[in-house]
């Protein structure tokens, strides 16, 4: 890393969506850190400055189609990466990066605990930080903290933890628009199964979390699992994106769990839809003490982004290497 602490650490942004200008819009906030750049392959982005679309004003950077176009390699510290979901797509950009000269905080959800799906591309990773020097950090609010780091750091109180089980409710109409139409909002159950069957339907990641939980509380699992079903809408819904018809989906009713010797032992309980009642997310660790931990939710667009810039904030404290949320959590209960 080149920079020490006290420095502000000078970042591109990759991935100008969504959640790329909010992720920019909180590292523009924050003292530790200076946008140097802003890259994504749309048209009508090229030149754009990269303050004037985030709407935070103009910052005297423009946004390019390359990273070699946003600068000389080295002219930058991190890359906050949020271009993709699935880290096959999203690897070659990754390492682009460490090869350009910066450490990299992604949101793509796989990358959150890449070695249960992708230790391929985890090894591949792993080894160009090492080799350059840099960080690499896969971070979120789910996966990332919501659904897997947050229950571990609950078990830092625990003598021992039995079970884990989370329930998280998402209201969708609070969420930005491709969210939205990602849960299916809108869309006849016929269509819900035609998707789910072709996996392009439901949420990335959950999987990710199970595998992670596991990690950290040191258990060994035999297997873990996943179901997908949709969440039919019993009246009239309108956001400012889509209309759900009664019968219609509104959402995504997904559970992913962890075994061990026969019994399970991680159940993670993500419902996602339009017009959700009581949204909000409840924690339990079975065990001694067991702990239950609730809140009324967290807003998954505006964490993601903050979480992202807190951690380019901790990029120059971090070891080389491909990291997670178990490299950030100090204390845990382990087997």
């Amino acid at each position: 890393m080149n920079t020490t602490l006290g420095t502000p650490v000078r970042t591109v942004h990759y991935g100008l969506g969504p959640i790329g200008l909010a992720a920019l819009r909180s590292v523009a906030a924050r003292s530790q850190a200076t946008v140097a750049g802003g890259v994504d392959i749309r048209d009508d982005l090229q030149g754009r400055d990269v303050g004037e679309l985030a709407g935070i004003g103009p910052c005297g950077v423009s946004v390019t189609r390359t990273l070699s176009e946003a600068g000389t390699p080295g002219s930058a510290d991190v890359v906050v990466h949020c271009a993709g979901s699935h880290l096959d797509r999203v690897t070659d950009e990754i390492l682009e990066a460490l090869a350009w000269g910066a450490s990299v905080v992604s949101t793509c959800e796989e990358l959150a605990y890449p070695w249960y799906h992708h230790p391929d591309q985890a090894r591949r990773i792993d080894e160009a930080a090492h080799a350059t020097g840099r960080t690499v950090l896969g971070t979120g609010i789910n996966p990332g903290f919501a659904m897997d780091a947050l229950a571990l750091c609950l078990s830092s109180v625990s003598e021992r933890v039995d079970r884990v089980h989370i329930r998280r409710v998402v209201d969708a109409a609070s969420r930005r628009g491709p969210l939205q139409v990602k849960v299916g909002a809108g869309i006849s159950p016929d269509e819900f199964e035609v998707r789910r069957r072709a996996g392009t339907i439901g949420h990335v990641g959950l999987v990710e979390s199970v595998a992670m939980i596991a990690a950290g509380l040191g258990w060994q699992l035999n297997s873990i699992g996943e179901t997908l079903e949709p969440v039919l809408a019993s009246k009239p819904i309108r956001t400012d994106v889509v209309t759900v018809d009664p019968g219609s989906v509104a959402g995504i009713r997904q559970i992913a769990t962890g075994s061990a010797r026969g019994h399970e032992v991680i159940r993670l309980h993500l419902e996602m839809y339009v017009g959700a009642d009581d949204p909000g997310d409840v924690t339990t660790l079975d065990g001694v003490p067991t702990i239950r931990s609730s809140s009324t939710g967290f807003h998954g667009d505006i964490c993601t982004a903050a979480i992202a810039a807190n951690a380019v904030a901790a990029i120059p404290r971090l070891r080389p290497g491909l990291l997670t949320a178990l490299d950030l959590l100090p204390v845990r209960a382990t087997l």
